[in-house]
Order: structure tokens, then sequence, then C-alpha cells
């Protein structure tokens, strides 16, 4: 691949166009739910695909006016993604449902061919395949949606966006792309209706009732400085092999109950930990999406979250830690954490969430020592296929974001170097750390001897992982 800062390439871009409803849509003022306008959530996601040259099957080959008039149509079921978030009394969101359009940009770069991006996170020169224009990333009174699709030299393309994450998770992010693909590939309405419900996650009114829940992830601390050295960015694979190599490290009972997601986590913050170097008072918080599709109230019944919802439907609960006992501890007490912290988040939990929004005034969350984690691996954005076939990759522009008051990483499904299956794992720390985070990555990398009470030689399998 390529280094960030070796490609250069020129991209020429028409004017950008605001993309209306291809048919007429109801205006009306749709609130958002007590979830979705949290102050966490008001920022723009940014999403990329990478398309590889294919006769797409149909008459027009150039994937422009394919994916423009897709996106037209897409709108008319999804119209509120066409209109505008107002905010109303009490910082409470609503979108006005006024059609006026996503904004679209039509583009080329003729001196750069797919395979110089790479397969993975980070890309060189995203910035020009997604064009920030004046006011695109105002959350009020702007254009929900921003398209921008880049022929490349190669008859390749890529098709970037962006879009107000109040309105959208990461999940509702791909159904909404899912129907353009559908519509792109000829089909006459999406598969899958969507639905906006978002009174399922609104706080009663005048509710009194003492919450279930601690909320810790929302606690007041003071948020981490705004001077930050200069960040690296490396991604990192985490495949069967990595995964049953830390598990290895599990005591028995652990090992037996702990999730995929656990043990990957787990590893993760007491490896960053560990390179960071905070003081051993300092409280470490690792903060992960949790997500409530699929489960049902208590009491069972149908799932809560209905089939087509694409708005928030994600906790994000805290693991929480003093360094001290992350470093000098085994890696099966995070892990233990953050099985703790996850199996405590339901749909009651997500419904508490909202209550406990509109109490407090829409908190941030918890920011010192804080490390946030969204793992979209398993959300189908490697299946999006507009036409010409599913993308090299398919996935958060940035897969680490260093730019607001807490570091990010969103973890995207994807390959190793010798083509198994498995996880990308992003990582953003200071240069001098990040050596630091790949030596403690490699000794939990090596397979754990029970008998002997040391790690095994490292495998060539995950040296070709890292």
């Amino acid at each position: 691949m390529a280094s960030l800062s070796a490609l250069k390439f020129t991209v020429r871009r028409k004017p950008a166009v605001l993309l209306t409803p291809a048919a007429p849509t109801p205006r009306e003022l749709k609130p958002l739910s007590d979830v979705d306008d949290q102050n966490g959530l008001r920022f723009l996601i940014a999403n990329i695909f990478f398309f590889e040259r294919r006769h797409s099957g149909r008459d027009v080959d150039d994937p422009v006016p394919v994916i423009r008039d897709a996106i037209a149509a897409a709108l008319v079921h999804y119209y509120p993604l066409a209109g505008r978030i107002r905010e109303l009394e009490g910082q409470k969101l609503a979108v006005d449902c006024t059609g006026e359009g996503a904004l679209f940009v039509e583009a080329d770069a003729d001196d750069v061919r797919l395979e110089q991006f790479g397969t993975q996170p980070p890309f060189p020169g995203v910035d020009e395949l997604l064009f920030d224009l004046p006011g695109s990333n105002e959350v009020l009174d702007a254009p929900l949606l921003h398209f921008q699709v880049t022929r490349l030299a190669c008859g390749g393309f890529v098709l970037a966006f962006k879009i107000h994450h109040c309105v959208v998770d990461g999940q509702g992010v791909v159904q909404f792309m899912e129907a353009v693909a559908e519509l792109a590939r000829g089909a006459a309405a999406p598969t899958v209706r969507p639905v906006w419900g978002r009174e399922l996650l609104m706080a009663p009114c005048n509710d009194t009732a003492p919450l279930r829940f601690a909320h810790r992830e929302y606690d007041v601390v003071e948020p981490d400085p705004d001077e930050r050295p200069a960040m690296v960015h490396r991604s990192f694979f985490f495949g069967p092999t990595e995964a049953a190599a830390v598990r290895s490290h599990l005591p028995p009972a652990l090992r037996r109950v702990a999730s995929t997601f656990d043990v990957l986590m787990g590893f993760l913050w007491k490896c960053r930990t560990a390179a960071l170097a905070p003081r051993d008072r300092d409280e470490m918080r690792l903060l992960f999406t949790t997500s409530v599709r699929g489960k049902k109230k208590q009491g069972g019944g149908e799932p809560f979250i209905p089939v087509g919802y694409y708005g928030n439907s994600f906790a994000t609960p805290a693991a929480i830690s003093t360094a001290g006992a992350l470093r000098a501890k085994p890696v099966g007490y995070a892990v233990d954490l953050v099985r703790k912290a996850r199996r405590e988040v339901d749909v009651e939990y997500l419904q508490s969430v909202a209550r406990f929004m509109v109490r407090s005034g829409r908190p941030q969350l918890a920011l010192l020592h804080a490390y946030l984690v969204s793992d979209v691996s398993k959300a189908g954005f490697d299946a999006i296929d507009v036409g010409w076939g599913k993308p090299v990759y398919g996935g958060t522009m940035r897969c680490s974001l260093d730019t607001s008051p807490v570091i990010c990483s969103f973890l995207t499904a994807g390959k190793n170097t010798i083509g198994e299956e498995g996880i990308i794992l992003p990582v953003c720390l200071p240069a001098p750390a990040m050596d630091k985070f790949v030596e403690e990555m490699s000794n939990l990398l090596r397979p754990y001897d029970h008998v002997t009470a040391q790690p095994n030689n490292i495998s060539p399998v995950i040296k070709a992982a890292l």
C-alpha cells in the first residue's frame, strides 16, 4: 500500500448539486428519539467504498448517473434524509422533512488507480475523495447526506459519503445503502421497508421513576487536554488465530463464556493502556457500542427494534479500571470487565439511556482517559453492490478519529495476508506509544502454555498478521 504521504493525485470535481427525491414526499416535522439526539452523536459519519472495473450488465456503464438516480429514488422511501435537522425547545432535535435533498458531487481522478489505495485503512488521499463543501459539516439546517463518486484511471471508482449520526446508526447506514444498491441494480423498491419509529426510544413525559442503571459511561469528569502529540495511524488484523492465542491466556471458566468481542476488547484495552503509560491511579475507560437489535424486552415477545428501523439503537457501556490494575493483572481481568459491561446492555438499559439523557441535559460521554470502539465489522458494509460487484473495501472512511475529544476506532471486516477473514483493528496512538503497543500486542499473541506457565514463541501466521 502506498504511504499516506507518498500518494499524490488530482481530483476534478463538477459543482455540487442537490439531489431531491425522485417523487413527491410528505412535508412533516419528525422528532428524533432521546437516544438519537444526545450531544455525543451530533456529528457526521464518513464512509467509503472502492469498486473495481467490471461490466455492470446495464446499458449505462458509467457509475455516476446510475448511483445518482438510485440515491434520488431511495430518498423517496427514506424521505427524512432529504430534510434538515432543526433544534426545538430543550435542545430537542427533529428532522424537518423539506425534501431539499442530498449533496452530490461527480468527480474524476485520471492519475490514480484503485490498487494504489490498498485494501485496508488508513487510505491515502481520502480528503480528496470526499471533499468538504462549506457548511457541509454542520448539524443544523444543512444537508443530512453528502456524496462524492470519483472515477479512477483504471476504470474503477470510489463512492464516499457522509451522513448525520444523530439520524442513523451503523446498521441504519447499511440499510439505506442497501436500498440505494438495490435500486441501482434495477429493483422497483427496496426489499426492507424503512421504519421511523423513534417513539420507541423516547423518555416518558414527567418521568420521575428511579433509574435501574448507573450509566458510568456518562460520569462527569474533566476531558482530556486539547493539545495532543503527533498521532500515528496503523491497522492490525485480528482473526481466529489471534483470538485463539489471546483466549489461551484466559482462565478456563472465562475462556468458555467470553465472546470473541470480549477477548478482542480486553486485549486492545490492556495493550493500549500499557503503551500510553498512564499513572497507576488513573481511571481508564473503555467505551464500546452495543446494539439491542434483535433483543426482546424482559418477558419475551417480538424483538423490540423492528426490522427496517434505521435510527440509533445502541448503548455505549463503559468498562472501568485503574491503569495499574490493567497493567499488572492478566488479560483475563480486562476481558471479564468488558464481558460484564456488555452483558448489562439490554432493551431496558437503552430505554434507561433515553431517560438519563432527558434528565441530565444530554451529557457527553466521560472522556478522561477514555477509548471508544465501535464494531461495524458485521454491519454489511463489505456487501454493498451498486451493480459493479462487491467492493474491494467498504466501511468507515477514517477508521480512527482523533479530532474529537475522544479517540475512536471503528472495527471493520477484512482479510490478512494469507486470505483469512477477520477484523481490521485500526489504532491511533502517539508515535512513541505505537512501538510499545506492538510489543505488548505481540506478547499476548503468543499462545500461552499452561504447563510451563510461559507464552510459546509467536507463530509465523501471527507474524504475517502484524
